[in-house]
């Protein structure tokens, strides 16, 4: 089709939407758009970009940040690997490269947690680089119009798109194409109600002609949900309570969080104040039971999380001194970065 890109860049010029770094050059801000977008709306990324660039406004003061703080200006958006991803990624870029961001293709593919994607929306946006950006949105797009039944998570199906991409793109305006079918894959060929009528790209498309939109494109995999029941503890001691940091490999790791009982069933609050870590936790010490809370439900990717929060009250001053829990005052738990789940229960 010589005159996709034509029809396409034309489509862009009338309904591209308005957004923060769409015009930027900056790659460092290019760079961090993409990672803030990575599983996540425009409509909630767009506030999250503009505090994060406000404050991290150059890779050295990213770089010569403390987790804790990267953290908290990360916390509600989720998948914080993203943030931890970005600050290790500015470290490295202070490191190997003076603090100046790479320009090269190939330099920026090394930074953690930037893939082929990321690499190719930053130097196409900010160096007008002839690399395709290939997204969800660009399979979509791609595999009906064309008819592509060939499975996109898989290696042959990622390069068939790839390989399309960089043949229909115009490589003068590689910029501007990347952010023009990512735009429409968002706002006309939607995943549920794709806008088939008043498309630029009707009269051509496979899907369309052969009512193909809700089966393009095709995936072979299914996505496995496990289901993990936690159970906080709130532990209220006078005007003070105790936290963890999760240093396991996990989720939200890095963050901190009230003591936590995980199990794979769903427990009573006999089970729970029986448990060998609520024992050894309030070891000889004397409590009572305040409040449990109602069910919290969270949802990740792969994850289903069924969360309760049971509120204790203690007395004794020498837990404060005891305890390997963090002891701090309530009014303070605002400074620390914490999972969406915990913010729910704290607002």
């Amino acid at each position: 089709m010589d005159d996709f890109s034509e029809i396409l860049l034309k489509w862009y010029s009338h309904f591209k939407r308005e957004l923060p770094w769409r015009e930027e050059t900056d790659p460092y801000k290019i760079w961090v758009s993409e990672i803030v977008l990575q599983q996540t709306r425009i409509v909630q990324g767009w506030d999250y970009y503009l505090r994060f660039v406000e404050r991290f406004s150059t890779v050295a003061d990213l770089a010569n940040a403390e987790e804790d703080e990267v953290l908290k200006y990360w916390q509600g958006l989720g998948y914080y690997s993203r943030a931890r991803n970005l600050h290790e990624g500015a470290k490295y870029i202070a490191i190997q490269h003076k603090g100046k961001f790479p320009r090269r293709y190939e330099d920026i593919l090394k930074i953690k947690g930037v893939g082929e994607y990321t690499a190719a929306a930053i130097v196409s946006i900010a160096f007008n680089l002839p690399y395709p950006a290939v997204d969800g949105n660009v399979f979509r797009v791609l595999t009906r119009i064309f008819g592509i039944r060939t499975p996109i998570d898989t290696i042959v199906g990622k390069k068939e798109i790839t390989n399309l991409a960089n043949t229909l793109m115009d490589k003068k305006k590689a910029g501007i194409f990347n952010q023009a079918i990512m735009d429409f894959g968002a706002l006309q060929c939607t995943p549920a109600k794709p806008d088939c009528k008043s498309c630029c790209f009707a009269s051509l498309c496979v899907a369309k002609k052969k009512k193909l939109q809700h089966v393009l494109p095709i995936k072979t995999k299914k996505t496995k949900i496990r289901t993990r029941y936690f159970y906080y503890l709130y532990i209220r001691n006078q005007e003070k309570t105790f936290i963890q940091k999760r240093i396991k490999k996990d989720i939200w790791i890095g963050l901190y969080e009230f003591p936590l009982i995980e199990s794979n069933k769903e427990l009573s609050l006999d089970e729970i104040l029986s448990n060998a870590f609520f024992k050894e936790t309030l070891k000889n010490i004397a409590y009572i039971t305040e409040d449990v809370s109602p069910i919290y439900k969270h949802q990740l990717t792969h994850q289903s999380i069924i969360a309760q929060f049971i509120t204790l009250a203690i007395s004794e001053r020498k837990f404060i001194a005891d305890s390997p829990l963090l002891s701090i005052f309530e009014n303070e738990i605002n400074k620390y970065p914490v999972s969406r789940l915990m913010e729910r229960f704290l607002i």
